[in-house]
C-alpha cells in the first residue's frame, strides 16, 4: 500500500498526516525538539507507523514522498542563528544594502509605528561591512557589457572573505538580472579557491529589479542556505537508511513543494514554507467542500494566521519582509502575529493585558504541561475556564496540571489587575479572539473583499476553541472546523496534499501594454526556464500546469500589484485584455474611480509558475452517517466552563468526537473533545457534522 506523508515542524509541536491514497488518512502529534528539530521529525513517524499497525520501515519503504514544512529557515533569520555571509558587489555598489533605499526605518512596520518618527531606527546590517566587498565591472540596463569582470580582482576578494571564515558568498551585482554572465564567472572563480564553498547569485535566486531588495534576498538567501542544507540533507540520508525510496519534499512560501536537494539553493523560498501549509490543505478541503472563497485560520503553539482563498485559489504576494529587510520571493499571503496557544499573558507598565508576541514554545511549554513553565499562556487560561480538561489532550498522554496554571495567571495576571483568577483567564481569552478577530478584519478588507462573501476555515491546535469567538463579528456565513483523521494536524494535510510547484521571473520595466510578440518572447523563455528546473528535481511527475502574471504600476507609483496574464494564445488584444484586469483589481482594493490610465502604466516584472502533480490523491474520506440529527449517543459528562465573565460558569455537556456521525447536531454551550484539539460551540451557536467529519459552526 503506497503512502504519501506530510510533516509540519512547528514551534511547539510537529504535526504529521499520512494518507494511503484510498481514502484512509492517520495524523500524529509530538512536541518538537529543537534544536535537533529531526528528532521530532522521526518521533512523529514512528507514530504515524503505529497508528497504521506496521513498523516505520514498513511505512517508509511504501512511502511515495514525504512534503515536508519547516520553520528552520524563518526561525534561523529572526533570531540571527545564520551563516557567516560575505558579499560581492559591483565597484561603488557595495553601500545600497546599508542605505536601504531610504525605507529601513518604515518597511514591515504598522502604520501606527510609521507615524512615531522618533522611535524609528534602522534594523542593524544583514552583514558588517568589512565583509561587503567590491570588484571591477558594469552592465548596463540593456544587459550589455561596459566594462568586463576584473577576475583577479575577484579572486583577492574571495581570499579576503576565506580568510576572514565566511561560510557562504552571496554576490549581487549591478544589472545582472538582464544580464548575469558576470555573476557567474564570479562563481566559477569563487570555487576555484574554494570548490565547497556555498555561493548563491541574485540572477537566480531574485531576477528584478531594485538594487537593495535583490541584494538583501541574495545575502538572505546565503545567510540560511548552508543551515538548511545541513539540516535537511541528513535528514534525508536518515530517512532513506530507514527505507525510503521516494523523495523528500520541503514546502516553499508560494505553496508548492521543491526536493531536499534543490531547496538550500533557493533557501529563501521556504521561509513561509510552514505557513503555506494550512492554506494548501484548506484550498484541497474547499474542492471538495465546493467552497470558492475562504478565509484560512490556524491558531498554532506559537502564532495566528490567516489567509485568504479568492475563487479556489490562494491570493499571494509577490515578496515579504522579515526583520525589516525585503525579500523578492513569491508567497502566499499569511498574515500573523504572536498569539497562538502558547502565547504568553502579562500586564505592561500602563496595567494593560497582553498576550503575546512571547510564546512558551516547545520547551518549557505552558506552566499546565508542568514542564518548567513558569508564566501563563492562553492554553493555562483554556484549562482554567474548563475549555480543556485535566486530563489533556494526545488520549491523556499529555495531562494537564490545573495548580500550576492557576498559580502563574493568579502571579503574573490576576494579582497585577486586582481580579480573580477566573476573571483573569476570561480577559486572557478574550483578548486573545479580540486580536485574532481584529487581524481577520485587516486580512480581506485590505484585500479588497467582503468578508460575508467568505467561510472561515478554523485549524491548528487552539482554532477550534477560539474560532466561534474571533468570528463573532466578522458576518460570516459559517465556520468549518476540519477534524475528521487531520483535526489539528491540517497544515501536515496541507503539506501531503500539496504539488511540487516552481516559479521564474524576468524584469524588463517599460510601458504597458506590450506587443504581443514580446509577451510571446518573455514567457517562452521563463517556460524553457521551468522545463530546466524541473528536470533537475528528478521527480516523475503527472499533470503540469503553467500559470503567467506581470507585475503592473500606474507611473510614478512604486508598488506594482501582480496581474494574471491569460492563458491563451497571445494575440493583439492581449495587453489590452490584461491592463484591464489590473484596472479592475486595482480599484477593487483602492475604491471605485481610483484608476487614473491617463498616467501610463509600466509593466516591471513578468512571472510565471509551474505547478506539477505527484498524482497521489490525497483527500478526506467520508464518514458513517447519524441515523438522525441527536448526538446523544456521544454525549460524554457534563464540566463547568466560563466563556463570559458575567455569566461565570455554566454546566457544559461534553462530546466525544469519536463517536459523533455526519448529520448530527448540537447546540450550543458545548464541548467537542477530540485526541488532539478541543472545540467550543458557544451559546448561541449551533454545530453540525457534515460527510467528511467538519463540525461545521452556525449563528443562531
Amino acid at each position: 500500500m503506497p503512502y504519501a506523508l506530510g510533516i509540519d515542524v512547528g514551534g511547539t509541536f510537529t504535526d504529521a498526516v499520512a494518507s494511503d491514497g484510498a481514502g484512509r488518512i492517520v495524523s500524529a502529534k509530538t512536541p518538537t525538539t529543537p534544536p535537533n528539530r529531526e528528532v521530532g521529525v522521526m518521533r512523529v513517524i514512528e507514530d504515524l507507523a503505529a497508528e497504521l499497525g506496521i513498523g516505520v520501515g514498513e511505512l517508509l519503504a511504501q512511502t511515495d514522498y514525504i512534503a515536508h514544512g519547516t520553520t528552520a529557515s524563518i526561525n534561523a533569520l529572526v533570531q540571527g542563528q545564520v551563516a557567516e555571509v560575505g558579499l560581492i558587489a559591483t565597484k561603488g555598489h557595495r553601500d545600497s544594502i546599508y542605505i536601504m533605499n531610504a525605507e529601513g526605518r518604515t518597511l514591515g512596520r504598522s502604520a501606527h509605528e510609521i507615524q512615531d518618527t522618533l522611535r524609528q531606527r534602522k534594523p542593524a546590517p544583514l552583514i558588517p561591512k568589512y565583509r561587503a566587498l567590491e570588484v571591477t565591472e558594469r552592465i548596463d540596463y540593456a544587459g550589455n557589457v561596459l566594462v568586463p569582470l576584473d577576475e583577479d580582482e575577484v579572486r583577492r576578494v574571495t581570499r579576503s572573505l576565506v580568510d576572514q571564515g565566511v561560510e557562504a558568498i552571496a554576490v549581487c551585482l549591478l544589472w545582472s538580472f538582464k544580464n548575469g554572465t558576470h555573476e557567474r564567472r564570479v562563481r566559477e572563480l569563487i570555487h576555484e579557491i574554494a570548490p565547497d564553498m556555498y555561493v548563491t547569485l541574485s540572477s537566480e535566486v531574485s531576477p528584478r529589479i531594485r538594487e537593495f531588495a535583490r541584494t538583501s534576498t541574495t545575502i538572505m538567501n546565503a545567510q540560511i542556505g548552508p543551515r538548511l542544507r545541513t539540516y535537511l540533507l541528513p535528514l534525508r540520508k536518515q530517512l532513506e537508511e530507514g527505507g525510503l525510496k521516494g523523495p523528500l519534499l520541503v514546502m516553499q512560501s508560494e505553496g508548492g513543494t521543491i526536493t531536499a536537494d534543490r531547496a538550500p539553493e533557493h533557501a529563501i523560498t521556504t521561509v513561509g514554507s510552514v505557513l503555506s501549509g494550512g492554506v494548501i490543505g484548506g484550498m484541497r478541503l474547499a474542492e471538495q467542500l465546493g467552497h470558492r472563497n475562504v478565509i484560512t485560520t490556524d491558531v498554532g503553539g506559537t502564532t495566528f494566521l490567516a489567509g485568504l482563498i479568492v475563487d479556489g485559489e490562494p491570493v499571494m504576494a509577490p515578496g515579504s519582509i522579515v526583520n525589516q529587510f525585503p525579500i523578492n520571493a513569491a508567497t502566499i499571503r499569511v498574515h500573523t502575529i504572536g498569539s497562538g496557544g502558547g502565547a504568553l499573558a502579562s500586564v505592561d507598565a500602563g496595567g494593560n493585558l497582553r498576550l503575546g508576541p512571547q510564546s512558551a514554545e516547545a520547551v518549557p511549554g505552558p506552566a499546565c504541561y508542568g514542564n518548567g513553565g513558569t508564566r501563563p499562556t492562553n492554553t493555562d487560561a483554556n484549562l482554567v475556564l474548563g475549555i480543556l480538561s485535566e486530563r489533556g489532550l494526545l488520549g491523556g498522554r499529555k495531562p494537564l496540571r490545573l495548580d500550576l496554571a492557576r498559580q502563574a495567571i493568579r502571579e503574573h495576571v490576576a494579582e497585577p489587575l486586582g481580579l480573580t483568577v477566573e476573571q483573569a483567564a476570561v480577559a486572557i481569552y478574550e483578548v486573545q479572539n479580540a486580536q485574532a478577530g481584529d487581524l481577520l478584519r485587516r486580512a480581506v478588507v485590505q484585500a479588497g473583499y467582503d468578508s460575508r462573501d467568505f467561510v472561515v476555515y478554523a485549524f491548528g491546535g487552539a482554532g477550534p476553541a477560539h474560532c466561534a469567538g474571533y468570528c463573532q463579528d466578522l458576518g460570516v456565513r459559517e465556520v468549518v472546523v476540519p477534524l475528521g483523521p487531520v483535526a489539528s494536524a491540517f497544515s501536515a494535510y496541507g503539506l501531503a496534499a500539496s504539488d511540487v510547484m516552481l516559479s521564474a521571473e524576468l524584469s524588463d520595466p517599460s510601458s504597458f501594454p506590450v506587443d504581443h510578440t514580446v509577451l510571446e518572447a518573455h514567457y517562452a523563455r521563463l517556460e524553457a526556464d521551468l522545463q530546466r528546473a524541473l528536470d533537475r528535481q528528478k521527480v516523475k511527475f503527472h499533470d503540469v500546469t503553467l500559470q503567467r502574471e506581470v507585475d503592473l504600476r500606474y507611473s510614478m507609483q512604486v508598488t506594482e500589484l501582480a496581474t494574471a496574464v491569460p492563458d491563451e494564445k497571445f494575440t493583439e488584444s492581449t495587453g489590452e485584455e490584461i491592463l484591464e484586469r489590473f484596472e479592475e483589481q486595482y480599484e477593487r482594493i483602492n475604491g471605485s474611480g481610483a484608476g487614473y490610465r491617463e498616467a501610463g502604466v509600466q509593466a516591471i516584472t513578468y512571472r510565471m509558475r509551474v505547478k506539477a502533480s505527484l498524482g497521489f490523491p490525497v483527500v478526506l474520506p467520508d464518514i458513517p452517517e447519524a441515523t438522525g440529527p441527536d448526538p446523544a449517543a456521544a454525549l460524554v459528562g457534563e464540566r463547568s466552563v466560563c466563556l463570559d465573565a458575567r455569566l461565570g460558569f455554566v454546566p457544559t455537556p461534553v462530546y466525544d468526537y469519536a463517536r459523533l456521525h455526519a448529520g448530527h447536531e448540537l447546540v450550543g454551550p458545548a464541548i467537542v473533545e477530540v485526541p488532539t484539539t478541543v472545540v467550543v460551540v458557544p451559546a448561541g451557536v449551533t454545530g453540525r457534522v457534515d460527510r467528511l467529519g467538519n463540525l461545521v459552526l452556525s449563528y443562531q
